[in-house]
Protein backbone atom coordinates (compact mmCIF):
# COMPACT_ATOMS: atom_id res chain seq x y z
CA UNK A 1 0.00 0.00 0.00
CA UNK A 2 1.50 3.58 -1.11
CA UNK A 3 -0.08 6.70 0.47
CA UNK A 4 -0.81 9.49 -2.13
CA UNK A 5 -2.36 13.42 -2.51
CA UNK A 6 -5.46 12.82 -4.01
CA UNK A 7 -6.36 15.65 -6.87
CA UNK A 8 -9.56 15.94 -8.48
CA UNK A 9 -7.79 14.76 -12.19
CA UNK A 10 -6.94 11.88 -11.06
CA UNK A 11 -9.60 10.78 -8.10
CA UNK A 12 -12.24 12.22 -8.11
CA UNK A 13 -14.39 9.60 -9.36
CA UNK A 14 -13.11 6.77 -7.26
CA UNK A 15 -13.67 8.82 -4.49
CA UNK A 16 -17.19 9.86 -5.68
CA UNK A 17 -17.62 6.02 -5.95
CA UNK A 18 -16.44 5.68 -2.09
CA UNK A 19 -18.74 8.19 -1.17
CA UNK A 20 -22.33 7.10 -3.01
CA UNK A 21 -21.47 3.82 -2.25
CA UNK A 22 -21.23 4.80 1.51
CA UNK A 23 -24.54 6.60 0.73
CA UNK A 24 -26.57 4.37 -0.45
CA UNK A 25 -25.79 1.37 1.65
CA UNK A 26 -24.12 2.42 5.35
CA UNK A 27 -25.13 5.46 8.26
CA UNK A 28 -21.55 6.72 7.63
CA UNK A 29 -23.11 9.52 5.74
CA UNK A 30 -26.26 11.41 6.59
CA UNK A 31 -27.17 11.95 2.76
CA UNK A 32 -30.61 10.37 1.21
CA UNK A 33 -28.80 10.41 -2.85
CA UNK A 34 -25.79 9.46 -4.18
CA UNK A 35 -24.09 12.66 -4.98
CA UNK A 36 -23.49 13.84 -8.61
CA UNK A 37 -20.02 13.96 -10.18
CA UNK A 38 -20.24 18.23 -10.05
CA UNK A 39 -20.31 18.18 -6.29
CA UNK A 40 -16.72 16.89 -6.65
CA UNK A 41 -15.22 20.05 -8.00
CA UNK A 42 -16.71 22.12 -4.48
CA UNK A 43 -15.70 19.32 -2.63
CA UNK A 44 -11.83 19.39 -3.82
CA UNK A 45 -11.96 23.70 -3.95
CA UNK A 46 -12.86 23.39 -0.30
CA UNK A 47 -9.91 21.71 0.87
CA UNK A 48 -7.87 23.36 -1.12
CA UNK A 49 -8.89 26.89 -0.25
CA UNK A 50 -8.72 25.60 3.06
CA UNK A 51 -5.32 23.92 3.09
CA UNK A 52 -6.85 20.62 4.00
CA UNK A 53 -5.46 16.85 3.39
CA UNK A 54 -7.08 14.63 0.78
CA UNK A 55 -4.61 11.09 1.44
CA UNK A 56 -5.59 8.60 -0.47
CA UNK A 57 -4.47 4.43 -0.29
CA UNK A 58 -3.62 2.81 -3.60
CA UNK A 59 -1.96 -0.70 -3.96
CA UNK A 60 1.73 -0.97 -5.15
CA UNK A 61 0.26 -4.04 -7.29
CA UNK A 62 -3.07 -5.31 -7.82
CA UNK A 63 -2.57 -8.99 -7.20
CA UNK A 64 -6.07 -9.79 -8.92
CA UNK A 65 -5.27 -7.76 -11.99
CA UNK A 66 -1.26 -9.00 -12.16
CA UNK A 67 -0.49 -5.42 -12.56
CA UNK A 68 1.13 -2.61 -11.25
CA UNK A 69 -2.04 -1.34 -9.11
CA UNK A 70 -3.51 2.37 -9.33
CA UNK A 71 -7.27 1.49 -7.87
CA UNK A 72 -7.90 4.05 -4.68
CA UNK A 73 -8.32 1.77 -1.61
CA UNK A 74 -9.81 4.66 0.39
CA UNK A 75 -9.15 8.30 1.67
CA UNK A 76 -9.23 10.41 4.51
CA UNK A 77 -9.45 14.18 4.56
CA UNK A 78 -10.17 16.81 7.27
CA UNK A 79 -11.72 20.62 7.11
CA UNK A 80 -13.25 22.87 9.32
CA UNK A 81 -14.97 21.90 12.08
CA UNK A 82 -16.95 25.05 13.03
CA UNK A 83 -16.67 28.41 10.88
CA UNK A 84 -15.82 30.62 14.20
CA UNK A 85 -12.49 31.71 14.22
CA UNK A 86 -11.63 30.44 17.80
CA UNK A 87 -12.14 27.06 16.71
CA UNK A 88 -9.16 27.20 14.45
CA UNK A 89 -7.19 24.43 15.90
CA UNK A 90 -10.01 22.12 15.79
CA UNK A 91 -11.02 19.75 12.30
CA UNK A 92 -13.38 17.47 11.80
CA UNK A 93 -12.21 14.46 9.49
CA UNK A 94 -13.34 11.24 8.14
CA UNK A 95 -12.24 8.30 6.49
CA UNK A 96 -13.68 5.97 3.73
CA UNK A 97 -12.72 2.79 2.32
CA UNK A 98 -13.54 1.22 -0.96
CA UNK A 99 -16.19 -1.88 0.12
CA UNK A 100 -13.63 -4.42 -1.35
CA UNK A 101 -11.25 -3.57 1.21
CA UNK A 102 -12.34 -3.45 4.28
CA UNK A 103 -11.35 -4.68 7.13
CA UNK A 104 -7.54 -4.94 5.90
CA UNK A 105 -6.47 -2.09 8.30
CA UNK A 106 -6.17 0.46 5.48
CA UNK A 107 -8.34 2.66 7.51
CA UNK A 108 -6.03 2.76 10.59
CA UNK A 109 -3.11 3.31 8.33
CA UNK A 110 -5.00 6.16 6.72
CA UNK A 111 -6.46 7.36 10.29
CA UNK A 112 -2.63 7.56 11.13
CA UNK A 113 -1.42 9.76 8.07
CA UNK A 114 -4.30 11.94 8.82
CA UNK A 115 -3.01 12.32 12.79
CA UNK A 116 0.56 13.24 11.07
CA UNK A 117 -0.75 16.16 8.87
CA UNK A 118 -2.73 17.36 11.40
CA UNK A 119 0.13 17.83 13.78
CA UNK A 120 2.23 19.06 11.19
CA UNK A 121 -0.48 21.71 10.39
CA UNK A 122 -0.57 22.76 14.27
CA UNK A 123 -4.20 21.75 14.85
CA UNK A 124 -5.09 20.50 18.28
CA UNK A 125 -8.14 18.76 18.37
CA UNK A 126 -9.48 16.04 15.46
CA UNK A 127 -12.94 15.67 15.81
CA UNK A 128 -14.71 12.27 14.21
CA UNK A 129 -18.35 12.11 13.86
CA UNK A 130 -19.58 8.67 14.07
CA UNK A 131 -23.07 7.49 13.60
CA UNK A 132 -23.63 4.88 16.84
CA UNK A 133 -24.15 1.97 15.09
CA UNK A 134 -20.79 1.98 13.39
CA UNK A 135 -19.19 -0.25 15.58
CA UNK A 136 -15.74 -0.75 13.08
CA UNK A 137 -15.40 3.22 12.68
CA UNK A 138 -15.67 3.58 16.64
CA UNK A 139 -13.02 0.52 17.63
CA UNK A 140 -10.92 2.31 14.71
CA UNK A 141 -10.97 5.50 16.71
CA UNK A 142 -10.93 4.32 20.14
CA UNK A 143 -7.61 2.33 18.97
CA UNK A 144 -6.29 5.22 18.02
CA UNK A 145 -6.68 6.90 21.38
CA UNK A 146 -9.87 9.06 20.27
CA UNK A 147 -12.48 9.28 23.31
CA UNK A 148 -16.19 9.13 22.86
CA UNK A 149 -17.54 12.88 23.86
CA UNK A 150 -21.12 12.91 23.64
CA UNK A 151 -23.73 11.98 21.69
CA UNK A 152 -26.70 13.49 19.67
CA UNK A 153 -29.48 11.00 20.11
CA UNK A 154 -31.97 10.93 16.93
CA UNK A 155 -29.71 13.77 15.10
CA UNK A 156 -30.75 12.14 11.48
CA UNK A 157 -33.25 9.69 9.66
CA UNK A 158 -32.33 7.23 7.61
CA UNK A 159 -33.44 3.59 6.56
CA UNK A 160 -36.29 4.36 8.56
CA UNK A 161 -35.04 4.68 11.83
CA UNK A 162 -33.69 7.38 14.00
CA UNK A 163 -29.64 7.84 13.61
CA UNK A 164 -27.55 8.83 16.81
CA UNK A 165 -24.06 10.90 16.21
CA UNK A 166 -21.48 10.15 18.61
CA UNK A 167 -18.09 12.59 18.37
CA UNK A 168 -15.00 11.27 18.86
CA UNK A 169 -12.21 13.42 19.92
CA UNK A 170 -8.21 13.29 19.51
CA UNK A 171 -6.29 15.70 21.90
CA UNK A 172 -2.90 16.67 19.56
CA UNK A 173 -0.01 18.08 21.59
CA UNK A 174 -0.17 20.95 18.73
CA UNK A 175 0.36 23.91 18.53
CA UNK A 176 3.11 24.47 20.53
CA UNK A 177 2.21 28.20 21.29
CA UNK A 178 -1.54 28.54 20.55
CA UNK A 179 -2.44 32.24 20.44
CA UNK A 180 -5.91 34.09 20.15
CA UNK A 181 -7.07 35.74 16.93
CA UNK A 182 -7.79 35.34 13.32
CA UNK A 183 -3.75 34.49 12.62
Amino acid sequence: MEFIKCTYLAHADAILDIFNEAIVNSTALYDYQPRQPESMIGWFEAKEMGNFPVIGAIDRFDCRRQTKGQRLLGFASYGTFRNWPAYKYSIEHSVYIHPDYRRQGIGSALMQQLILAATEQQYHTMIGGIDMTNTSSIALHEKLGFTHTGTIQHAGFKFGRWLDLGFYQLLLETPLEPTDGDC
